[in-house]
């Protein structure tokens, strides 16, 4: 089972995008699949149609020990389950302040798993409080999502430290195992010089003791696209919403990159600076695309 948290303090950037439509894509692939959403906001929850209310158990009970995680595991969809969030998490890090051994509350619950998963992904709030250790403590793998900005690409140091730090007192097994490109906009010089400057600071940690040493960046970018953005308000995956769009096209992709089933032919990849790169299409080119009807299980999408 791969546990793996994707997490970024900032905002905006495509952590619950990349839980939401990642995590269904590696279920159509036929892997078991668990999405935790660890954030108050309760984005994940509502992107697979689910009320954040309390009339089922929810993470926050999880974590204040009101509920086993065993009955908080809800299925959303063929192959995918989901722990919900609640807008009560928003107060459990000043409850949980004097409660001993609170950094390893949620790997605990997860231990006490009864179902066998695949994957388990964890999406993180944008913070780098005690709900995002919580997270980074239960789990052996990080994924970075990150738009290619420069002040995006600043706080990935300070990232870069707390995972180092939970590293070394909490989870020994906690490595940043990749970085994603998300609203990724090929035209620009800027975007390939932030990757460029990305690549270089992960090639001088080859060889060294830090989390990051082994990092790589996906092949796979997001390209932005307002597919992606609509979709969450209709509680739908992309794969339901529109499987025929760039932005279900990319996630099929990284899926395939995550099971290492990618082949060379697939697009897109980031490229180089100086590379050469078709302008994307803009959002009113994309919303004039054929609509697409769903198979039987209201998804397209093949990952071999």
């Amino acid at each position: 089972m791969r546990t793996i948290a994707v997490i970024n303090q900032k905002g905006g950037v495509g952590k619950t995008t990349t839980v939401a439509n990642l995590g269904t894509a590696l279920a159509v692939a036929g892997r078991r699949v668990l999405l935790i959403d660890l954030d108050p906001q309760t984005h994940l929850t509502l992107s697979f149609n689910v009320e954040p209310d309390a009339s089922r158990p929810h993470i926050y009970d999880v974590l204040s020990g009101g509920e086993s995680v065993n009955r908080a595991v809800h299925k959303v969809r063929k192959n995918a389950w989901l722990i919900s969030s609640h807008i009560d998490l928003a107060a459990a890090e000043m409850e949980l302040v004097s409660v001993v051994g609170r950094e390893v509350i949620l790997r605990d619950a997860l231990a006490a798993m009864k179902r066998k998963f695949d994957f388990v992904f964890v999406d993180c709030p944008p913070s780098l409080g005690l709900l995002t250790v919580n997270a980074l403590t239960a789990v052996e793998e990080v994924f970075i999502p990150l738009q290619p900005h420069f002040l995006a690409l600043q706080g990935v140091g300070r990232l870069f430290e707390t995972i180092a730090l939970v590293r070394d007192r909490l989870n020994p097994k906690l490595s940043v195992s990749g970085i994603l490109l998300c609203l990724y906009e090929a035209g620009t010089r800027l975007a390939a010089e932030v990757v460029q400057d990305l690549r270089q600071f992960l090639e001088k940690a080859r060889g060294t003791e830090v989390p990051w040493a082994d990092a790589r960046i996906f092949d796979t970018i997001i390209r932005r696209n307002i597919k992606l953005a609509e979709c969450p308000s209709h509680g739908l995956t992309i794969f339901d919403y529109e499987p025929r769009s760039n932005g279900a096209r990319d996630y099929a992709r990284l899926a395939k990159e995550v099971l290492g089933e990618l082949e060379a032919r697939d697009e897109p990849a980031a490229p180089e600076v100086g590379a050469q790169t078709a302008p994307e299409p803009r959002p009113e080119d994309d919303a004039a695309e054929a609509p697409s009807k769903p198979d039987d299980s209201g998804v397209i999408v093949t990952i071999a």
